[in-house]
């Protein structure tokens, strides 16, 4: 082999080696280019972070519920406010076991209690915001009050 034709092959290489790393960079650190929903744990439901929720805020295809007591502001969209403690005996005000159910709380700690609760009792697709509204305002995103 000439030697042209090999500095050819290596620079070729390379070239298909720096494409595929700025490739391979591009999709895992874009949340938005991650193709597969988050998976739930082993307790049946689903941590989600800040940046997803507002992405799923904008679609608006779920239920948004705050499980926080005492009250202490709103996401906005939120839906229900349901104290944690009472969500086992407040079903019927949630929507259907398979829809899309956000629990959400000051820190996180309700509604990783309530997201269990909901879980254990059959409910397959409630989703919990990790960190809570001290992550989403964190984040820069605003809270309501009543």
């Amino acid at each position: 082999m000439s030697e042209k034709r090999w500095k050819g092959l290596v620079f070729a290489s390379i070239a298909v080696l720096l494409l595929l790393a700025a490739c391979s960079q591009a999709t895992s650190s874009d949340p938005a280019n991650v193709a597969s929903p988050p998976s739930k744990n082993a307790d049946g439901y689903t941590d989600i972070t800040v940046q997803q929720l507002a992405e799923m805020i904008k679609d608006k295809d779920l239920s948004l519920v705050n499980v926080h007591i005492p009250y202490q502001g709103d996401i906005p969209e939120t839906d229900l406010s349901i104290p944690f403690n009472e969500i086992a005996d407040r079903l019927a005000e949630l929507p259907g076991k398979d829809a899309p159910i956000v629990l959400y709380c000051r820190s996180g700690s309700m509604s990783t209690t309530a997201a269990k609760v909901l879980g254990s009792l059959g409910t397959t697709n409630v989703l919990e915001l990790d960190g809570g509204m001290r992550a989403w305002e964190a984040a820069g995103y605003e809270l309501l009050s009543r």
